[in-house]
């Protein structure tokens, strides 16, 4: 089964085949993967051990919380990368997009302001959980339309911080 995963707008083809064996970009990985309980997984990775606390969200959207940086992917399936890409031909990337708290946590700073123009990858949100401060990105170009939170606040999970558009 292939998927396409798409983390910071690089793009990788997992193919894990009937054996076992995964394919990255067509490149065999030799990868041991154990759930160790819900969300939290065990990954070796070319003789390399990581945890991982991974996280589904809507649609295909999945957050990855490794070695301290939280990360957050597009996982599709073939059938699904096509469905996209036919939706995409009827729909322009316009309307509001909200950057929600993927984990409660404390607002550390906010560094944009409403009417700010940001780009894709821009840090609008610093947020720290578990001990450890998370960058919070815009995931596309566009102007600030509102910040729903300030320095010092606490936020639960799922809350809007900033509003894009």
């Amino acid at each position: 089964m292939k998927y396409l995963t798409t983390i910071n707008d690089k793009t990788f083809e997992i193919d894990i085949q009937r054996d076992g064996t995964l394919l990255v970009n067509g490149e065999k990985r030799e990868v041991d993967f154990r759930a160790l309980g819900p969300a939290f997984y065990s990954i070796i990775i070319q003789h390399l051990s990581y945890e991982l606390v991974i996280e589904e969200r809507e649609g295909n959207e999945v957050e990855v919380f490794m070695q301290g940086r939280l990360y957050n992917a597009q996982v599709m399936d073939e059938r699904a990368q096509l469905m996209a890409a036919r939706t995409a031909q009827l729909m322009a990337d316009s309307g509001d997009v909200a950057v929600k708290a993927p984990m409660p946590g404390l607002v550390v700073a906010v560094p944009v302001e409403v009417g700010q123009a940001v780009k894709s990858g821009q840090t609008v949100v610093i947020l720290e959980s578990m001990k450890m401060q998370n960058e919070l990105k815009a995931p596309r170009e566009g102007t600030v339309q509102a910040v729903h939170v300030t320095a010092g606040q606490s936020v639960e999970q799922n809350k809007v911080l900033v509003t894009i558009a």
